[in-house]
């Protein structure tokens, strides 16, 4: 994933929160670009899912962008943007199995069909006629 690192861009901002005066002064809080849609390090199977994973983090140009501003220090941040984009790229890695059709057995058909006709039995004990 040596590519990968290549691609990401840290920009420093100041983060919101707690901190005092410091907040005012420092840009704490790590703002981690990648360029997904474009990268020529992904397959475009695992692009195809990352975009999908990232939702509201991805720009209208395909940027994905993570924001870390739990930790006052620079170096936390940083290390926590770094360690959440990996984590993305490793669930988007992950193949999503294959779903195989199913059908109902005979039993469950049944069972269900039992219960239909049991909670009708309630409902019709309910339609009596002395004013309900």
């Amino acid at each position: 994933m040596k590519n990968l690192e290549d691609e990401i861009t840290l920009e420093y901002i100041r983060a919101s929160g707690p901190g005092g005066q410091n907040v005012n002064k420092v840009s704490t809080a790590v703002q981690l670009r990648f360029d997904a849609a474009n990268s020529p390090s992904l397959a475009e199977d695992v692009k195809a899912r990352l975009i999908k994973l990232a939702g509201r983090k991805l720009s209208a140009d395909g940027v994905l962008i993570l924001t870390a501003s739990r930790f006052r220090t620079q170096e936390k941040n940083r290390a926590d943007a770094i360690s959440r984009f990996y984590e993305l790229i490793r669930k988007a890695h992950e193949k999503p199995k294959a779903r195989h059709k199913t059908k109902p057995t005979k039993a469950s058909k049944e069972e269900r069909l039992k219960e239909k006709k049991r909670r009708s039995g309630i409902k019709n004990l309910r339609r009596g006629g002395d004013g309900y």
